[in-house]
């Protein structure tokens, strides 16, 4: 399969190591508005042919990045320290709009990586005309895999054995599915020595994680890169994986609108969408995560 990735950042390079080692792609194309550093990156990469599972890696320019069967978009500008996300998104809302319009003509999936992701999913899915499922943004996953590591560490436990999810705006107003947490099929407000408390706390150090490491670092590059990977390996070896991720919405309330619900993903893209069953506080939360990226959409599209 081939996948190409526009952006060749931070985030972007991470993305291309982790796409490599996960055995996901046999050709990467990487494209950047700086060619220099595309064409170091792929050299670099190249060179470690011997480590990984065979792979050809290029330097493109950006058509034929777009011509692919699943593009990457991990263009535009990171978060600076005390940013929300939300805030990146003037600066990155042109660049999403001019690649949604280019990767609409010949992309078979688009994956969106930067941020806002929630916004720029939606702005990759209306510039480009693709279907809602075909245009995925990575969404809450990170998020979730923030969550299922912190809550590892609390219960003593491997990650792999929690099963907890964050919904909503991969941002501030994100919201812990609680009520459905489980660690190795059991309960997780039934395990012994768990409180509320516990909650509120580790809700705060989930969504405070990317300011926490920005601060400390400049950039969050190397989770999210294994998360892009596993995005990419799941639809294009078609798992059809319940994975948190963002994408328009169609029907009901929240109709048009691209955030984060487990969703069925496969080599068709996010097909369907799985409403999760909510307690009454975290059906409130959605909504108002809801609202916090319409509010977003309508100061940069008004009316």
């Amino acid at each position: 399969m081939r996948v190409g990735i526009i952006g060749v950042g931070h985030v972007g390079a991470s993305v291309a190591v982790s796409v490599l080692q996960a055995g996901a792609a046999r050709e990467l194309l990487l494209h950047d508005r700086d060619g220099a550093r595309a064409e170091g990156e792929a050299m670099d990469l190249a060179q470690g042919a011997p480590y990984y599972p065979r792979a050809k890696v290029r330097a493109v320019g950006l058509e034929e990045a777009s011509r692919c069967d699943l593009v990457v978009f991990a263009a535009g500008r990171n978060g600076r320290p005390g940013e929300s996300r939300l805030q990146l998104l003037a600066d990155n809302f042109r660049v999403a709009s001019e690649v949604g319009r280019l990767v609409g003509k010949h992309a078979g999936i688009v994956v969106a990586v930067s941020n806002p992701v929630d916004v720029l999913t939606r702005v990759l899915q209306q510039s480009s005309g693709l279907p809602p499922e075909r245009v995925i943004g990575t969404g809450t996953m990170l998020d979730t895999a923030r969550l299922r590591q912190a809550l590892a560490v609390r219960l003593a436990v491997d990650s792999r054995s929690v099963h907890a999810q964050v919904l909503g705006e991969h941002g501030d107003s994100e919201i812990v599915q609680w009520s459905g947490a489980q660690v190795g099929g059991r309960p997780l407000r039934d395990w012994p020595g768990w409180t509320r408390e516990d909650e509120q706390r580790l809700g705060h150090e989930v969504k405070r994680a990317a300011y926490e490491i920005i601060q400390r670092k400049g950039v969050t590059n190397h989770a999210i890169g294994f998360v892009t990977a596993d995005l990419v390996r799941a639809i294009l070896r078609d798992e059809h994986r319940v994975l948190t991720v963002t994408r328009c919405q169609t029907g009901g309330e929240l109709d048009g609108l691209a955030l984060s619900l487990p969703a069925i993903v496969g080599r068709n893209g996010a097909t369907k969408v799985i409403p999760p069953a909510l307690d009454d506080e975290e059906a409130a939360a959605l909504q108002n995560s809801a609202q916090v990226l319409r509010e977003a959409w309508a100061q940069l599209v008004p009316g």
